[in-house]
């Protein structure tokens, strides 16, 4: 066995799989030399570090009524929230409809239609809008969102470009709706999560807010000084959160990285992205397999077999790690000996733990360049969603271990993980309750 162990994980360290083979402080330097690129005055650099025109140390009045939309991923979901004296949200007239340009193209014109056939129920609740827009947007000073590009399938050509808010507002006066009181707060869904951090925290107090997500993507959301915002050319306010764009990291760390990133769309975009995410954990480990097989870690039983279950997703390869002897898995159903079974463990976990800790440095350059978490009393409140998070095996708590290693011992920067339940529309409620 030990054998075993030592073959595969010289094969691990050859191609760069292993998280040894990730320099924490020196990839947190380059993370954080690539945020003060975005923040500039010219704003170039991979992570676009987008400002959001949004405080995080607002005051919002229990009961207020505040209309939210959420359009993410498939769904497009509307309902309306208010706060009580306890700042516990309450959810009201909750609807779920499919995301316009899922299925096929859309126009601008159809795209602003289908959702105002949304809010159109409900838009008499309240002058105040919150819109957690999941997609790479440019906020402007007045709250309104520009879609700069659409992920997750999304084919909406025409609305690059349009402000989401000013839209769907038109969209509602050509049937008739009085909107000229009304108001629009558009914000991603990494800033929503932070948000909804900072309002269910007062049981906790936090010296500092990260806004995360890794699900099928990821992206990260933290608090920045205006008068360190570059870019800014109004810096009368203190401060406000900033969209890192952390999926768009420029990072390739192995040559096995490169050809698998050859094979996605958009090659030359997300890398960070496609070596952490639930869309890419699965296709990744199904490369590294495959060299795995090359190079004979495998029998030819078990390369015979597992050409049948390809494409690997990360559901599965997550279900192995959890229960390595269950039959029902189709990885478990590949293996008929212990060193098969043993390689393949030792290579999954692996990818696991080195995206644990590329999330752990994202997370941990979020912490740094907020400049908060120095007092163990008050530690940085990161509010992590998504299922890939939470539901790989492994993830969460390899990502927490690299974060107390390098963090809190080396840094003595003190964090919090917490998960808000309705993170998106909480904060979306958060940002449209702020408005003037």
């Amino acid at each position: 066995m030990d054998n075993v162990v030592t073959r595969t994980e010289a094969f691990l360290h050859k191609w760069g799989v292993s998280p040894d083979s990730i320099d924490m402080q020196r990839c947190c330097d380059d993370f954080l030399a690539e945020m003060e690129r975005g923040l500039a005055k010219n704003g170039d650099g991979s992570l676009a570090m987008i400002p959001t025109f949004v405080e995080s140390d607002t005051t919002i009045a229990p009961h207020e009524r505040v209309i939210v939309l959420d359009a993410g991923g498939t769904n497009f979901r509307t309902c309306v929230v208010w706060f009580d004296e306890h700042m516990e949200p309450h959810i009201e007239s909750f609807r779920k409809s499919g995301m316009p340009g899922v299925k096929s193209e859309v126009s601008a014109r159809q795209f602003f239609s289908l959702l105002a056939d949304q809010v159109e129920p409900i838009i008499g609740e309240s002058d105040k809008i919150g819109f957690c827009f999941s997609y790479a947007a440019e906020i402007t000073a007045d709250h309104d969102g520009i879609p700069l590009v659409f992920s997750k399938e999304i084919k909406a050509p025409e609305v690059i470009g349009r402000p989401v808010g000013k839209n769907l507002l038109e969209e509602l006066a050509r049937r008739g709706h009085d909107v000229s009181s009304k108001r629009v707060s558009v914000v991603n869904d990494t800033v929503a999560t932070l948000l909804a951090g900072k309002i269910s925290s007062d049981v906790s107090p936090y010296g500092g807010y990260v806004g995360f997500i890794l699900g099928t993507g990821t992206n990260t959301a933290y608090v920045e000084r205006n008068d360190r915002i570059g870019k800014l050319k109004d810096t009368t306010a203190h401060s406000q959160i900033i969209n890192v764009e952390s999926g768009n990291y420029d990072l390739i760390p192995s040559e096995l990285d490169r050809r698998f990133i050859a094979t996605t769309k958009q090659p030359e975009n997300y890398h960070f992205e496609k070596m952490i995410s639930g869309a890419y954990l699965g296709s990744f480990s199904q490369v590294v397999i495959g060299q795995a097989i090359e190079e004979g870690l495998f029998s030819p039983n078990f390369a015979s077999r597992f050409s049948t279950v390809i494409p690997l997703d990360t559901t599965r390869m997550s279900h192995y790690l959890e229960m390595p002897h269950n039959a029902e898995y189709d990885l478990v159903r590949c293996i008929d000996n212990e060193k098969d079974a043993t390689t393949l463990y030792l290579l999954l976990d692996s990818v696991i733990a080195r995206a644990a800790k590329l999330t752990a440095i994202n997370l941990s350059a979020a912490v740094l360049k907020s400049r908060s978490g120095e007092n163990p009393r008050y530690p940085v409140c990161i509010n992590a969603d998504g299922t890939t998070f939470y539901k790989t095996a492994f993830l969460a708590p390899y990502t927490e271990m690299y974060m107390t290693r390098f963090l809190r011992q080396e840094h003595h920067r003190y964090f919090r993980f917490v998960n808000i339940k309705d993170s998106p529309a909480i904060g979306a409620a958060v940002a449209g309750l702020s408005l003037p």
